[in-house]
């Protein structure tokens, strides 16, 4: 724990201006990032006496070795700048948005050659329209159902379209004419693409051209007395009735507007949106949050409207395709991201900067107020009711989550001894057939949550390159590697480089290089803020296995100068806690909280382990003679297989022969017929038993996953 004092930055060095400023740790990660109107009034908060300040900021301050600042022009800039250094940092000390449930969106693929009508979820694609989010799957495909039979998009996957197009007919969408088949060529690619732009202008919200223009052609086929495409042309027009009809409208003057509700305690939050778009719910969302840091609801919703707007306006900047005239990037924005009206249960602290960030991301102006009266304040309420329910329902699917992590964590601290909680917890696991195909996997639990965005897997290569010789030799290495990436990323980077210091009672201490100061407000590779992938370490280091596995890290770390990074090793038979220089393990209770999360930890490192030497192997017994061949890719090798039939035929022919495939040359067909010439003038030996990584043969009645 340190001391603030030891860190405050000079008087009168901080200056009177708006600014954004973050807070490092003493490995150089920023921890937390804020914005101010004046820097020096903001931060001189930070250092007054910690008996008062609230609790959630003395651990902030308190667990800090710097702070850093950045001068801007206004504050609107101060409103960027935050939110980028936000997303490019992730801080542990800022209020976590997290999605209650990974919501669907119905997505249309502009990008490509023939655009796809598909149900999407996850991160957003760069050439790909969204509508939504839905609350439901099946809702989105039953609009699509009734909007195929107006507008016949492709909505097939990439290998079913390949197929219908070497078979030369289509699927049976293309039969129930619910599909315009452009794989067999029924429709050109600019038709299908025009197609394709009328879905999404009457997802949009422009339905009435589509309807009229039906209705339109409906009256010209009765009156020729093509009474059949008249009575076709009616039933589309009812089934763009109905797919219009299932979004009601709420909102009678046709408003675009996002209404916002916020409903929580001290430690969490619940957030709901309802996008209305031409006066119909066109998507809900919500979001639960944790309050990491003392906010009030105004400064909660300031960084609500920075976290959606930023990254919805981010990723639809990346949507779109110009060169078939799609909108520019700040009217796509505008048109998507931004809506006209912004309704939040309470305006943030300063609601013209607010209004000017989002002004500048429609490219028009954005109206940000409290509902007061009429229909939009009724259908403020019910958006506030969504939001109550949802903070019900997560408090009875989590409760008491955030104890039991923080009871977990706790026992794992006074088990072994640590010096604080283990919040950042690395797993290395080894997986191998016989001693083949060796991978090792590194996870990462936060805070007793899994940070997938930082799993590594690492193939073992042993002295030689052909693996270690057992899993001890392999875990020394890939701990090895590790640590040695850190150390190196860690003197390469000067924010995170560690240098020897002497403190105010002349002591000598480690501490952050990093010292409290201005720096650029960039957010790029040379300042890129959150350190580079290994460049800072955890708190605890666990490995799958007993007393040797343990043994080999500590071994890796030692011969690396680390000694500021705690070590523990679980043995899967009786579920002991190892620990290095130790003769007896420690022993958990087994309906411990600690024990549970230290099996989460192992069991996930298991499974990723695993995962990768299936690839791993999946790959290497698919390996072919001609993959050696220099010169020789994978399309000349199916040119030449498709040729000659197989290997056998390939082998027993000339150069001269082989020169004469398309695609080949002499120099090639030569290098060919060298690596095909070697095995068979050995007589093609049977493959050798299984080995390690020195030869040795490997450990008899072993198989299966060892060290897994």
């Amino acid at each position: 724990m340190a001391d603030p004092a030891t860190y405050r930055p000079a008087p009168g060095q901080i200056p009177d201006s708006p600014g954004v400023y973050r807070f490092r740790d003493e490995h150089g990660r920023v921890i937390y990032v804020g914005k101010a109107i004046s820097l020096r009034s903001r931060l001189a908060n930070y250092f007054q006496d910690l008996s008062s300040l609230h609790p959630r900021t003395q651990s902030m301050v308190t667990s800090a070795a710097s702070v850093e600042w950045t001068v801007v022009g206004t504050e609107v800039e101060a409103l960027a700048l935050e939110y980028s250094w936000i997303k490019e940092y992730d801080p542990r000390f800022n209020v976590k948005y997290r999605d209650d449930k990974s919501y669907p969106y119905l997505a249309v693929t502009l990008a490509d050659a023939f655009p796809r009508v598909q149900v999407m979820r996850g991160a957003k694609r760069p050439g790909t329209r969204y509508f939504g989010p839905y609350a439901h799957a099946w809702a989105i495909r039953e609009t699509v159902d009734l909007l195929l039979r107006v507008f016949p998009v492709r909505t097939c996957s990439a290998g079913v379209f390949k197929r219908a197009g070497q078979q030369g007919r289509p699927c049976l969408l293309g039969y129930i004419e619910k599909c315009s088949a452009p794989c067999v060529g029924r429709i050109s690619p600019d038709d299908h693409h025009a197609l394709a732009e009328d879905f999404c202008a009457f997802m949009a919200g422009d339905t009435a051209k589509f309807t009229k223009r039906l209705t339109q052609r409906m009256r010209e086929a009765a009156e020729i007395q093509d009474y059949e495409q008249a009575a076709r042309l009616r039933d589309d027009i009812g089934a763009l009735e109905r797919a219009t009809e299932k979004n009601a409208v709420v909102l009678q003057d046709g408003t675009d507007a996002d209404i916002f509700a916020l409903v929580g305690d001290d430690l969490e939050a619940a957030i709901q949106v309802f996008h209305v778009r031409d006066g119909r719910i066109r998507g809900q969302r919500g979001w639960i949050v944790e309050k990491v840091e003392d906010v009030t609801d105004a400064e909660l919703v300031e960084h609500l409207l920075q976290q959606v707007y930023g990254a919805e306006a981010t990723e639809f900047r990346g949507t779109g395709s110009r060169s078939r005239g799609e909108p520019a990037p700040a009217v796509r924005a505008a048109t998507g991201a931004v809506p006209r009206e912004v309704l939040v249960p309470v305006l943030p602290p300063d609601p013209a900067q607010v209004t000017a960030w989002l002004t500048g991301l429609r490219g028009s102006h954005v109206d940000v107020r409290v509902p007061q009266r009429g229909d939009k304040r009724e259908l403020a309420e019910t958006v506030r009711r969504n939001a109550e329910h949802a903070l019900v329902l997560h408090r009875t699917r989590r409760a008491g989550d955030l104890t039991t992590r923080s009871q977990a964590l706790r026992e794992i601290q006074e088990a072994l001894d640590l010096p604080t909680a283990p919040l950042r917890i690395e797993c290395y696991d080894i997986s191998t057939t016989q001693g083949t195909y060796q991978m090792a996997s590194m996870v990462v639990f936060e805070d007793g949550l899994p940070r997938k965005s930082e799993y590594r897997t690492f193939a073992v290569r042993g002295p030689d390159g052909d693996g270690a010789r057992d899993d001890t030799a392999a875990m020394y290495e890939v701990i090895t590697r590790r640590f040695r990436r850190y150390l190196a990323e860690r003197s390469q980077s000067g924010e995170v480089e560690l240098e020897t210091g002497t403190d105010e009672d002349g002591r000598d201490a480690e501490r952050a290089g990093v010292v409290s100061g201005p720096v650029s407000g960039e957010v790029g590779p040379e300042v890129s803020g959150r350190p580079a992938r290994f460049a800072y370490p955890p708190n605890l280091v666990v490995v799958d296995g007993g007393p040797p596995q343990v043994a080999a890290a500590a071994r890796a770390l030692a011969d690396l100068g680390i000694d500021d990074v705690a070590l523990s090793g679980l043995a899967k038979r009786l579920e002991e806690v190892w620990v290095p220089g130790e003769d007896y393990p420690v022993i958990l209770e087994r309906s411990s909280e600690g024990l549970y999360l230290l099996q989460r930890v192992r069991d996930e490192a298991h499974r990723f382990a695993i995962t990768a030497h299936r690839k791993r192997r999946g790959k290497g017994m698919t390996v072919s003679v001609l993959d050696d061949v220099p010169g020789l890719g994978p399309a000349r090798s199916r040119s030449l297989l498709t040729h000659f039939g197989s290997v056998k035929r390939l082998r027993a022919a000339s150069v001269e022969e082989i020169a004469s495939v398309p695609g080949m040359g002499e120099r090639t067909a030569a290098a060919v017929v060298a690596a095909l010439a070697a095995p068979a003038a050995t007589g093609a030996p049977a493959p050798p038993a299984p080995t390690g990584a020195a030869g040795a043969p490997a450990p008899t009645g072993t198989t299966g996953m060892l060290g897994s």
